[in-house]
């Protein structure tokens, strides 16, 4: 960092003090009274007097107290060599003692401020020789006050004058003192013919607000009073605020390596910087400072009942949410994972300092100093938190919102809920599309351009399975599909079931309607050529999904049905799914997953066909690649429909078995850490529910899964409500994945039922039926989209062609409606499509 000077304190003037440490770092002496001031930047430290011995326990304490340097005498630099590191130690020296320095001394020491009676340029010059690499600071001890032509010459041969405080002033420079902004504005130069210097604004975290232009004038009022001020080209002094109330408080002015520009560090008020009332010229934030902007606008403005204003107002809830976030990223272990699961922990954090009124700035002003400590601690991880500790001693409960032990949902009242607490109670947890479609594109794109090279490599670092070919093609080896007969013969059931179910909805039926006499229009299905099935395989195996997707797949007349699907780690596939793929005809199928394994589906590589549809559910990375690649024409690719995390809403009545509720909801719920799970309570008593919630706990606890069931519940809720009726509406609003009907008279209440993936109807009707066998399909739409998407189908593997016969006689009768219309948009083309045939149809009937 470039400065113009050091200044010297030895008196201590506070307003002067202020302006001087906008402008870079001061050097106090250790002999004055003066105390160290809290807002000193980084100070430097002169001992003048060697008489005393060297307390190190006391040097050392004040680098670690944040002081940048320390300025020592030869003495007692001599003795502290190796224990204050070079960086930030300075010589003292006499010119009359140059020469006693020795050559461990003077690699030893960052800088020299050279005490000299006058200001002897050639002889500063030849210390700068001598202390190559080292900083030269140059204190004249003559009476003569400096002047602004003696700065410019020091930083001319690359030396930093330390002008005394007692010659320094923010009145005009006289004959007595020296105005501390000529000081300042002496060496900067300018290439402009109007010697005006380019200046960038910023953050006090250094992000860029716009760039301005300064003169000396400007610079001088901007030192002295704190506030931001520049040099209009047009209109003179520009104090930036004035009107609009957009104020700056300078935080520090800073000279750039050769002294031709500066950057404002600042305190921006109002609307932001920019006359577009954004924060930044250069476009709206993006990164920490938008969140930052965010936390403090919902600091004032959340509404009540948000998510945002509980974290706020619940310091257990935020506590807990650290806890978790902190715990996940610790079990993160790709690239990807630690990043997205670093950023929550980020966010749940900075949400805690913004309600402390602690700002990035703050955090970047503690890291600087503790990167300035001096002596360190051992590092070790406090008992409650280290791996041997855990070790011998059962692992904790997982923090949730109200309590380690046990395991509970939120309860909320919709008969005193606000609309705002209603509206919030429908949201589903936040995934936000835009950033994961951005952190997918480099991997989709990749495999798009490097294919089963980019392929393999993606599968070696997120998969951890190396592996030599990308794709297996039929037959399938019998020893991939070993399975234990038990299972076989589930799969046999599961298989059956389905595919009745979805032959069902598989007419070959051609729909044929005369629309008016010699007019009739068809219209008949035809299969989609070549589907691409996601099969997940993270935490859970799920040949239930291969099921789903693959039979009405199968049932619709696909020619291609290509499985995608993670593999194990020696590379091989599960042998369920593998079975099932063999059951279903599967032509291909690919050993990948995540975003690599949509993008191969999608444009296809050297091994892996291309697909025109993709199915199948999946993790944010999967579901963001999914919504990338269908809105690019060169892919010509469709999915399913959109996907988010696994649900369900159970209604239950006082005919509810608790048991039976709880199990329905913890089916949901150890799907993963973002399944959300809803009960709404129907006129049901303290005790009924406390009944509920006493089973939720009970039997998560003995789940294996109980890890997820732990962060999973404590964000779902309890909605209790007063009729039948008004939880049916509430469920209409929410339009859950799946919908589970504990009510008396169940069946009678599926006519209202409008907006639902699935329906399962009565107590003894769970919903891991409809995922593993009754025969409806699992795949169904999440998110809220159950009240625009059906779940998958045999229809959904097809798509409906239309066609249209006229005979002469028929267009004879449509043919004037169709050129009348066409007329009417000014489409003569079209109108004469028809004109020149009825005009052949009239000149046939003359000449007959």
């Amino acid at each position: 960092m470039s400065f113009s000077f050091l200044p010297l304190i030895t008196q201590g003037d506070e307003q002067l003090f202020k302006a001087l440490n906008r402008i870079g770092p001061v050097i106090l002496s250790a002999q004055s009274s003066v105390p160290l001031p809290s807002t000193a930047d980084h100070p430097y430290i002169l001992f003048e007097s060697s008489t005393d011995p060297v307390d190190l326990d006391q040097l050392i304490k004040w680098l670690d107290e944040g002081v940048e340097k320390l300025i020592l005498p030869l003495s007692w630099t001599k003795e502290v060599i190796g224990t204050i590191p070079r960086e930030r130690l300075v010589l003292l020296l006499d010119v009359a003692n140059v020469s006693a320095v020795s050559d461990k001394v003077r690699s030893a020491v960052s800088g020299v401020l050279l005490k000299t009676p006058s200001l002897d340029l050639d002889f500063v010059t030849s210390v700068s020789k001598f202390f190559a690499g080292s900083a030269i600071y140059v204190l004249s001890t003559s009476t003569d006050l400096p002047s602004p032509s003696n700065v410019r010459q020091l930083k001319g041969i690359g030396a930093t004058p330390v002008l005394p405080e007692s010659q320094l002033t923010l009145e005009a420079t006289s004959a007595a003192n020296l105005n501390i902004a000529d000081a300042y504005v002496a060496p900067i130069t300018s290439d402009r013919k109007d010697g005006l210097f380019p200046t960038i604004v910023s953050t006090e975290t250094g992000h860029s607000l716009g760039l301005v232009y300064s003169s000396v004038e400007s610079v001088k009022e901007s030192i002295v009073t704190g506030k931001g001020v520049y040099q209009s080209r047009k209109h003179g002094l520009w104090r930036k605020g004035e009107t609009s109330g957009a104020t700056q408080e300078v935080v520090s002015i800073r000279l750039d390596c050769d002294s031709d520009s500066l950057e404002f560090r600042v305190v921006q008020h109002g609307a932001g910087f920019c006359h577009l009332n954004r924060q930044s010229c250069f476009g709206e934030a993006s990164g920490l400072p938008a969140l930052e902007n965010i936390l403090r606008s919902r600091l004032e403005s959340a509404p009540e009942g948000s998510y945002t204003r509980r974290l706020f107002n619940d310091a257990e809830l935020l506590r807990s949410k650290i806890m978790e976030e902190a715990d996940e990223l610790c079990r993160a272990e790709t690239k990807e994972e630690i990043q997205f699961e670093a950023a929550d922990l980020i966010y749940f954090a900075l949400t805690k300092c913004t309600a402390a009124g602690v700002s990035i700035a703050d955090i970047e002003r503690s890291l600087d100093r503790k990167a300035k400590r001096v002596t360190r601690r051992a590092g070790n991880a406090k008992p409650q938190w280290s791996k041997k500790e855990a070790e011998s001693a059962p692992a904790p409960a997982k923090a949730t919102p109200v309590s380690t032990e046990t395991i509970r949902m939120n309860t909320y009242d919709l008969a005193t809920a606000s609309s705002e607490q209603r509206a919030q109670l429908l949201r589903r947890p936040v995934l936000n599309s835009n950033e994961m479609i951005d952190k997918v594109k480099p991997i989709v794109e990749e495999v798009r351009k490097r294919g089963d090279k980019a392929l393999l490599e993606f599968t070696a670092k997120f998969d951890r399975a190396q592996l030599s070919s990308t794709v297996i093609f039929p037959p399938f080896a019998p020893e991939s599909m070993q399975l234990e007969d038990f299972i076989r013969d589930a799969i046999d059931v599961a298989y059956s079931n389905i595919k009745k179910f979805h032959e069902a909805q598989n007419s070959d039926a051609i729909l044929r309607v005369e629309t008016m006499p010699g007019v009739v229009c068809s219209r008949f299905a035809r299969p989609i050529a070549r589907v691409g099935l996601y099969i997940p395989g993270g935490t859970a195996i799920l040949p239930s999904t291969a099921l789903m997707l693959g039979i009405p797949a199968q049932v619709a007349g696909c020619k291609e049905i290509v499985f995608a699907t993670p593999p194990r780690s020696d590379g091989s596939i599960s042998p369920e799914v593998m079975y099932v793929a063999h059951l279903v005809g599967a032509t291909a199928i690919l050993k990948a997953g995540g975003a690599q394994a949509v993008s191969a589906l999608a444009y296809g590589t050297e091994t892996v066909p291309k697909v025109d549809k993709i199915f199948g559910p999946g993790n944010q990375w999967v579901t963001a690649a999914k919504m990338l690649v269908q809105n690019d024409t060169d892919a010509l690719v469709s999915i399913d429909m959109p996907a988010g995390p696994s649900e369900v809403l159970v209604i239950a009545d006082h005919t509810a078995n608790p048991a039976f509720v709880a199990a329905d909801l913890l089916s949901q719920a150890e799907h993963g850490v973002d399944s959300q799970v809803v009960l709404v309570a129907v006129n049901l008593t303290e005790e009924h529910l406390a009944e509920i919630e006493a089973e939720v706990n009970k039997q998560a606890l003995a789940l294996e899964r109980v890890d997820i069931v732990r962060q999973s519940i404590p964000k779902s809720n309890i909605v209790k409500v007063a009729t039948v009726d008004e939880g049916i509406a509430f469920s209409n609003d929410y339009a859950p994945e799946h919908l589970i009907l504990h009510l008396q008279d169940a069946s009678d209440r599926v006519a209202q039922i409008d907006n639902a993936g699935s329906i399962f109807v009565g107590a003894f009707t769970p919903e891991s039926c409809g995922d593993y066998a009754s025969g409806t399909n699992h795949t169904l739409p999440t998110n809220g989209y159950a009240r625009q998407f059906s779940g998958v189908n045999t229809l959904s593997f097809q798509k409906h062609i239309t066609s249209q016969e006229i005979t002469a006689d028929g267009l004879g009768g449509l043919g004037p409606v169709v050129a009348t219309l066409a007329d009417c948009e000014g489409l003569q083309a079209h109108a004469n499509a028809v004109r020149i045939r009825l005009q052949s149809i009239g000149n046939r009937e003359g000449a007959l």
